[in-house]
């Protein structure tokens, strides 16, 4: 009699799906999917990391600095060439990364 009164591991009383619902259909929303929006705050976050970047201390060291195209180490179409062009115009672009940066922060306050 008590067994019956006790759930087991593999009954509805532990599933987290809801009644009617197909079995594993809560493990398939348990994830968090991504959405454009969280695309776009990593994609924004990675062009932060790049424009803190210093080409001094860190990306001359790597060869990654913008001498290595003008001297012709590197040629601007290659993959390098083409990583150090985008860390370069990522550097100019603070001003809108600051713009950017804000404006998801106020979504994020606004919104959660």
């Amino acid at each position: 009699d008590e067994a019956k009164k006790r759930p087991t591991v593999g009954s509805a009383a532990h599933s987290p799906e809801a009644p009617g619902a197909a079995p594993g259909a809560a493990a398939a929303t348990t994830g968090r999917a991504m959405t454009l929006w969280t695309f776009c705050q990593s994609v924004l976050l990675t062009f932060n990391a790049f424009a803190i970047l210093n080409e001094q201390r860190f990306l001359e060291k790597c060869g990654l600095g913008q001498s290595a195209l003008t001297s012709g180490y590197v040629s601007a179409t290659s993959p390098r060439g083409q990583l150090i062009g985008l860390i370069t115009a990522t550097q100019y672009m603070r001003v809108p990364l600051v713009v950017l940066n804000a404006l998801v922060i106020f979504v994020k306050m606004v919104f959660g």
